[in-house]
């Protein structure tokens, strides 16, 4: 394997992604599976390579990613993020582009945490009159 280009972290809920862009021929794999296997649904997998589409750098590197933690959709969200730093950062006239489509700006949305006396972080148990 050549040295990568650009090494990048991307984070979405509990997922951290750990990004390393090649110069290749579009090919992009994820812990070691190709895209279409690791992401199940076309939207995961479009998500994850947004940055690409967006910059039209689709055929000009090779992605490899290794995420850890959270589930699916977090994980896409954290290698969609990653990609787009590193994109950044090879092409600084993209960055723009991409800031615009808000694929560089980390979004902070987490599980609210559950207080004490309810059953949830909202739902309070059912009240009884009598």
């Amino acid at each position: 394997m050549s040295k990568p280009l650009t090494q990048t972290t991307g984070r979405r809920k509990s997922a951290v992604a750990r990004i390393r862009v090649r110069p290749g021929s579009g090919k992009v794999t994820v812990n070691g599976k190709p895209i279409e296997q690791y992401f199940g649904t076309t939207n995961q997998r479009n998500a994850a390579v947004e940055a690409l589409r967006i910059t039209n750098t689709a055929e000009q590197y090779d992605v490899d990613a290794t995420i850890i933690g959270g589930g699916v959709t977090g994980q896409s969200g954290a290698m969609r993020m990653g990609l787009a730093r590193s994109l950044a950062e090879l092409d600084p006239e993209a960055r723009p582009a991409l800031k615009k489509a808000g694929l560089l700006t980390r979004d902070s949305r987490r599980k609210e945490s559950k207080k004490y006396g309810l059953k949830k972080a909202r739902k309070a148990p059912q009240y009884t009159k009598r």
